[in-house]
């Protein structure tokens, strides 16, 4: 609230300008990010406020948003309700996690022909509040699946040159392990690496359930197969493996597949693949991961699957960008103070209402004008014929967000 005063001009006028709007917090996607351990221990950010309003009509400045950095293919859900609020897939994807509140307006924008000189500042509006979870789920074109100790890791250092953690026990993969195939032509896959699958994975046994969500974004799967274990050992390994994918979900059990039958450095595995060729599985790829034999072929064979899949995905986005053009929405602002309920907590009377609340917190209560007008605009929304109809009496306590008022059934003076 201002007034100008400059000499010669004895009665200037109001000259206060608004608030700067709040900040925002947006969640973006940033390629130089790959884990989400960044908040991990910190939890609670918010953006910055906006800059108080000057004199002379000034402008506040408005809070610079807040930026979290995510990695790419990070799902951001609500954490309240579980409501997923966006899919991070590619670089730069953001969203706005919560918007900043609108500045409070000065007194100039108070003016009117009866009203001269108005003494009136409001305060800024509360800027939003949530609460989120983030979830990485890799990307990757290439998924390997199979049970514990097939020679998955081994394959994914055959394929890409990685360096995951080799031995000779189950579970040697603990974690999700990426690594990036080159191609003729200097086309590159990405290929993922995940921990065994036991029986029960889908459900949370063994470290299936926690990293099973990391082959929903890849394009194609490869089954590993252990075939030292003989014929009907790897088939049912096959099948061990193909209901877990389908318990989790049905989408990843429909996702394209090869089957490689792994150890054919082993007289056992070479015995045994060349019988489940020949027999139950034709198209399956014989490979030794160890020596690499066989790999460059499987590669080239997921490597076709993959630019397949590629080419379906964007005639289907190409298709959904063609199907629903850009339109324009033409939105009415919403006059008065919206819906509202009265509540009686004891002896208090509570309004509730995201509109009357945001009205009573940009209101200065130290103001006795502007609580008069706060109260003028509550009697014309209905709050006073509500909480009359609520039982409330002269002097009761109503509470309006943070705010408890003693209710005076008096007409408010103009």
């Amino acid at each position: 609230m201002s007034f100008r005063r400059e000499k010669f001009v004895p009665q200037g006028g109001p000259d206060g300008g608004d608030g700067g709007a709040g900040g925002s917090v947006i969640v973006r996607a940033d390629p130089s990010v790959t884990t989400l351990t960044a908040y991990r221990d910190r939890r609670s950010f918010s953006a910055e406020s906006g800059q108080n309003g000057a004199a002379a009509l000034k402008t506040g400045r408005r809070g610079a948003d807040r930026v979290l950095s995510v990695p790419i293919g990070t799902v951001v859900s609500d954490a309240d309700t579980g409501e997923q609020l966006a899919d991070l897939d590619a670089a730069g994807a953001e969203l706005v996690v919560t918007h900043g509140g609108r500045g409070g307006r000065g007194n100039t924008r108070f003016t009117s022909s009866t009203r001269q000189a108005p003494r009136i500042g409001e305060l800024g509006e509360p800027g939003d509040t949530r609460r989120i979870h983030l979830e990485l789920k890799l990307i990757a074109d290439v998924g390997l699946v199979g049970l514990p100790n097939a020679g998955k890791s081994t394959l994914l250092a055959a394929l890409t040159g990685a360096h995951p953690k080799i031995a000779a026990y189950p579970f040697t993969t603990l974690y999700p392990n990426l690594g990036v195939a080159e191609l003729e032509g200097g086309r590159t896959l990405v290929i993922a690496d995940v921990p065994g699958l036991i029986e029960g994975a889908s459900h949370g046994a063994g470290l299936g359930l926690d990293f099973l969500r990391h082959l929903e974004r890849t394009r194609v799967l490869v089954h590993v197969v252990d075939a030292t274990a003989g014929p009907e050992a790897a088939l049912q390994a096959l099948d061990q493996v193909t209901a877990e994918l389908r318990a989790f979900s049905e989408t990843l059990a429909g996702k394209p597949t090869l089957v490689a039958l792994n150890k054919l450095d082993v007289p056992e595995g070479l015995a045994a693949a060349a019988e489940l060729v020949s027999g139950a599985l034709p198209d399956a790829w014989r490979i030794a991961a160890a020596t690499g034999e066989g790999t460059r072929e499987l590669l080239g064979a997921a490597a076709e699957l993959v630019w397949t899949e590629r080419a379906r995905e964007a005639a289907e986005h190409t298709a959904a960008a063609a199907a629903e053009p850009p339109q324009r929405v033409y939105q009415q602002r919403r006059r008065g103070l919206g819906e509202f309920a009265v509540s009686r907590d004891g002896d208090v009377y509570a309004v509730s209402g995201a509109p009357i609340e945001r009205a009573v917190a940009m209101t200065d209560l130290n103001s006795e004008e502007a609580v008069t007008r706060l109260q003028r605009r509550l009697r014309q929304a209905g709050v006073d014929e509500a909480l009359r109809r609520a039982g409330a009496q002269q002097g009761d306590t109503v509470r309006i967000g943070e705010v408890e008022f003693e209710w005076s059934d008096v007409d408010v003076e103009r």
